[in-house]
């Protein structure tokens, strides 16, 4: 399919899940243009209440984590709406890999409802490296956002950091080689000085990506970097 070709079928799925009325995405029943129906929702996995409020990992009494006191991440505080697990993933991988837009507002207000941070000054997506970007056609960190910046009526960021490499898995690797395989993978010749950074991201599986673009937000001037996720991959067994 040449690029043209493409790049209409991904205009022509925008306009099809944006203006017409969708069935739930899970179950198939009417859902009054919402993407999941109020039956199905009611049944999504909830980020519990009690976790690290660095790292969104489970925690005794919700308070900072054992792992996060001995080894501090770059960012300062994390919040997800989910746990990933199903039907969540197969929600995360339909926005990403079949272009269900729906959920990517789906997403947002579902962020919203669980409440924002207010004292933040901008918002910035993962950024996604152009190969990346290339082959989806579309950020859906972008498409999470959007809504989020408007609703704290600060600005969108899609140009300050730039995904230099695109790194492979991280998947079966142990905490210090996560963090050699991310640096380099960001880099910014913009300024944040005084600004509190929203990072905007699906999931958060190792944290490490976040990490090492919250370490160079922090090193162009940020005072505090705090990510909105989708969705918390459980703690390792």
């Amino acid at each position: 399919m040449s690029n043209t070709l493409k790049t209409l079928r991904r205009a022509l799925d925008f306009v099809i899940d944006v203006l017409v009325p969708q069935d739930c995405f899970l179950c198939g029943a009417p859902s009054g243009g919402s993407a999941i129906c109020p039956a199905c929702e009611a049944q999504l996995p909830v980020q519990p209440a009690a976790v690290c409020p660095v790292c969104a990992l489970p925690a005794s009494g919700g308070g900072v984590c054992g792992q996060c006191q001995r080894h501090p991440p770059a960012f300062d505080a994390t919040r997800a709406v989910f746990e990933f697990a199903f039907p969540v993933d197969a929600m995360v991988q339909a926005l990403k890999y079949r272009h269900r837009l729906a959920l990517a507002n789906y997403f947002s207000a579902a962020m919203s409802q669980r409440g924002l941070p207010r004292d933040v000054d901008l918002v910035l997506p993962m950024p996604l490296h152009v190969v990346r970007l290339a082959e989806r056609g579309f950020n859906q960190a972008v498409e999470i956002a959007r809504p989020l910046a408007r609703e704290l009526g600060v600005g969108l960021d899609l140009a300050g950091v730039k995904r230099l490499r695109n790194t492979p898995a991280q998947a079966g690797l142990t905490r210090a080689e996560r963090l050699r395989n991310l640096r380099g993978a960001f880099a910014s010749e913009a300024r944040f000085d005084g600004l509190r950074v929203l990072v905007v991201d699906d999931v958060m599986t190792t944290g490490a990506s976040l990490n090492e673009l919250a370490r160079v937000l922090k090193r162009q001037g940020a005072v505090r970097v705090e990510n909105l996720l989708v969705a918390r991959t459980p703690a390792p067994a």
